[in-house]
């Protein structure tokens, strides 16, 4: 590991622009990618903001640990799915609850009574051709200019990474399944 010095006298041009809402997407083949917006979403709640979460490829029934912690701090979180994939029965099923999940979360966006929404694990639904690429991209285009919007998942197309304001990509480096650890409450829930 190469030591540095800490920086002591740092120079940084502030952004004069006006503060609007973005559009923020967490990408990758990495973890951390739900992890990421549910930390966006807890600092905007622990500011006072309206924060609503949902979750493409949850059941509505999950409780998994940030269902448990979100319901008790008061923040919605839904699932609109029936797992992923390979846990699907019926896969026309399945696109057609990832469909009636974007009508009620592009509805809350476009209502501009939140500050922020998190469209957790979009990309998925998006790449199997169960919602519509355009739709979304005007849903963000026009949702009102404070509303904030979270994207999470892998392989985000190109044209939700042109229009949003931040890209984040979670580059795998290593990962203990490989090492034959399986997946932990508390880690992967």
């Amino acid at each position: 590991m190469q030591i540095e010095k800490p920086p002591v006298d740092r120079q940084v041009e502030k952004p004069d622009g006006p503060r609007r809402g973005l559009v923020l997407i967490h990408t990758g083949d990495g973890k951390g990618k739900s992890t990421a917006a549910f930390g966006l979403a807890l600092r905007a709640h622990g500011r006072g903001k309206q924060v609503r979460i949902y979750q493409f490829m949850k059941v509505p029934s999950a409780r998994f640990g940030e269902h448990r912690m979100f319901e008790q701090l008061g923040v919605p979180i839904e699932g609109l799915g029936d797992g992923f994939s390979w846990k699907s029965k019926d896969l026309e099923h399945s696109a057609q609850l990832a469909r009636d999940g974007w009508e009620r979360a592009a509805a809350t966006i476009l209502a501009g009574e939140h500050f922020m929404v998190v469209l957790d694990e979009i990309t998925y639904p998006l790449r199997y051709g169960w919602l519509e690429l355009d739709k979304v991209l005007k849903v963000l285009s026009e949702r009102p200019s404070h509303v904030n919007v979270v994207l999470t998942g892998r392989g985000a197309p190109q044209e939700l990474i042109d229009l949003a304001d931040t890209v984040t990509e979670m580059k795998l480096i290593k990962h203990h399944y490989n090492a034959g650890v399986p997946a932990q409450r508390g880690i992967e829930d």
